[in-house]
Parts: C-alpha cells; structure tokens; sequence
C-alpha cells in the first residue's frame, strides 16, 4: 500500500473527502508533493506560519534546544529557560496589564484555561461569547463556539453559556454581573473575516468594565501580524483582561498561550493548587521555536507592509462573480456565490498550484490568510490562477 492508501485506512478522518496532498517538503512560501509539484500557500497552515515554512532561525532553535533538553516534567515547576525567554520577549511586546503567560499545547487549550481562569477570578459561572466565532473544538471550547451545526451532535454542552450578535449593541444587555467573561474574536475569522465596529467594540469594553466581567480577546488566528499590528487589539483601541494566542505563535510547533496579569493569574495557584495544569503545555523545543519565529517577525519587519499586501490582493481580485472581499491585512475573505462556486475555483487553484481554502461558518467565501512574507509578484501570480478559476464557473 502506499501512503496515501496507509493515510485513509490508519489515520482517522475529519471529512469524507480530505484533500490527500502528500506533501514532502515547504520552505518559505512554498510546498512540494511527493510528485515534485510546486504549490503557493495562500493559508499558512491556518494562520500559522507567518514568518513562512521552516524559516532557518525557527529550525536552528528547535535543534539546539533538542540538543539541550525536552520534556522534563509537568508545566511550571521547573525553571526552563525556553519558556522563560519566550514569556518575557512576548510580554515585552503587550499592554503593561499582560504580564504573565499560560503556556499550553493549542489555542483551543488557551481558551479552556481562559474559561477556568475567568470563573476562579470571578467567582462567577456564566460566560458569553458569540455567534459566527470559533474557539476551538474541545468540549469548553465547542460550548462557546457559535454555530448550533457545529455544536449539536455533541450536547450535552457546559451550561451557563450565551451567544451574543457580533456588532449588535442589544447583545451587550445580556452582560451582566453574572458574566464571568465575554470572549470574543479580535476579528471574526470563521465567519469570513469580520471586523468589529469600532464604536461598539469601545462599548462591548464600557460594559465588562461596568459589570466586573472579563473581556478575553481571542487572537489565536489574528494574532502576530496578521492585521497588520502586532495584535489585532491595537487597531480597535481596547485592551483585553485575557488575550488568547495560538497558531503562529508556536512558528510551526504546537503552541497556544493564555495571557493576563499577574493579579489575575495567581488565582490559579490556590484553592486549588495547581488550579490547572498541563504535562506538555510549554515545551521546551516548541517555546525555543516560537520564541525564535517571533524573534524573526520582529527581525523581518514585515508586519508594516502586512496592510499594503493586502490592498493588493484587492487591485487584482477584480471579477463579476465576486460579490465582495472583506479583509483585515492579510486575512481575506472572498465572497462568491455560493459554495459549489467556491469549492470548483479552490480544486483549479489546487490544481493549477496555489492552495486555498473556505471557512467554517462563511463556505462561499475562500480563505487568503498568507505567510506575511509573500511578495508582490506571488500575490499577482495568485490572483491570476484564483481570476481564471473564477473564468471557468
């Protein structure tokens, strides 16, 4: 048998229909299959390789801490230097009040330990997020996750759970001093890229002041450039209680982070103690790594030109059977038809050597969610493939 028959029979499946690429190698903006051929990565993984594939540094780092020392015991009992250097180059960059980091394994383990954290600190047992959000898919996190599709097969759910309207001022009257927290995206993603009103963003922030709740932004796509500021939150003018960060933060390894002050977090240390713990949460080799991607983000200075980029996927993704293009920097969503429409121009663009995607909640709408690193001539090139597509419907 070969891999992709040992893949379908051993490896256990999330659709009926994955798309099977066997990939054998990704530098920079590119990935190969086992075939030789060449594709553009529009997706990054998922947000997840800002600074592009295997970026030197990122790999350098991950070989000189396997060298060093791996797991040595559970989280945050030992001084480990990676975890250590990674927090404090990380808070070096955040408002005053996010101090103190949460390591985990994923951004869906950083929202369950935001959730616990919020309750500890609190004391209460309601929270809120909103609809059209993703969290993650472990239990907490599909509680809060805002599509019923999504949730249904798998209830019963935790309780004392409400989901608000994205930008819908009545929402916020649901928050009250019940609220232990209201999380919320920086920007939509799932939903197809969907940006808070600024006035109402101030008043969702008005609100969990007024009432003692906790706003915890979830940043795990958004997070480390991708809008074009370091943190999404910078362009809305807040400051969150909880931020949440997953994805790129790890530079290519499994990494996620609940991060908040130092007041707030040392609710986890007693009654209980260990108020929560993890055995791989903060791994060594994976701090080292994302530590040395976000080290390269700020070294590449990419982040300023993130908005520019993104202007020009809008020069060139002119086409009738486009209905509108909603972005933040380099998140987009382009918003066709349906999703029939959508799936037939992605298998083109796959075809043809660029790899996209859809979105959760929004599947008329193709992800473009690139390494920051793409340059002007790759972002041409790919309108070019995704436009004929768009010919062929």
């Amino acid at each position: 048998m070969n891999n992709r028959q040992l893949f379908l029979q051993h490896v256990a499946q999330t659709s009926d229909a994955p798309l099977a690429l066997e990939i054998v190698k990704a530098e920079g903006m590119y990935m190969w299959d086992a075939d030789g051929k060449k594709y553009l990565d529009l997706i990054a993984g998922i947000s997840v390789c800002n600074v592009g594939h295997c970026h030197p540094s990122v790999v350098k780092a991950i070989q000189d801490q396997a060298q060093q020392y791996m797991h040595l015991l559970v989280y945050g009992e030992f001084v480990q230097s990676p975890q250590v250097s990674f927090a404090k180059l990380l808070t070096d960059h955040l408002p005053e009040n996010l101090n103190t980091v949460y390591f985990t394994n994923s951004g869906a383990e950083a929202v369950e330990g935001a959730m616990k954290l919020a309750k500890r600190y609190t004391g209460r047992t309601e929270i809120a997020a909103f609809n059209r959000s993703y969290h993650g898919s472990t239990q907490g996190a599909l509680s809060i996750l805002g599509d019923e599709f999504w949730r249904n097969a798998y209830r019963p759910l935790l309780p004392g759970i409400q989901h608000l309207t994205y930008n819908d001022y009545a929402s916020l009257d649901l928050i009250t001093e019940r609220t232990a927290a209201v999380i919320a995206e920086s920007v939509q993603a799932e939903g197809g890229v969907n940006v808070p009103q600024l006035e109402w963003i101030y008043a969702l922030r008005e609100k969990c002041t007024a009432t003692g709740t906790l706003l915890v932004l979830d940043e795990i796509q958004c997070g480390l450039g991708r809008n074009g500021t370091l943190w999404a939150f910078e362009q809305l003018g807040i400051v969150p209680d909880i931020l949440l960060l997953g994805k790129a933060l790890g530079g290519g390894m499994p990494l996620g982070a609940f991060i908040s002050s130092r007041d707030i977090m040392w609710t986890l240390t007693n009654n209980p103690v260990l108020g929560h713990i993890t055995t791989f949460g903060g791994h060594p080799v994976n701090c080292a790594a994302g530590r040395a991607g976000f080290q390269a983000l700020l070294d590449l200075d990419v982040v300023k030109d993130v908005k520019a980029k993104g202007q020009l996927f809008h020069q060139h993704l002119k086409h009738p059977k486009i209905k509108e293009v909603r972005s933040l920097g380099l998140m987009m969503a382009i918003e066709l038809e349906n999703f029939e429409s959508n799936k037939k121009t992605i298998d083109y663009c796959i075809a043809n050597g660029v790899l996209t995607d859809w979105f959760l909640f929004a599947p008329e709408c193709m992800r473009i969610a690139p390494p920051l690193i793409i340059t002007e001539e790759e972002i041409i090139a790919a309108c070019k493939i995704i436009c004929e597509g768009l010919d062929r419907l």
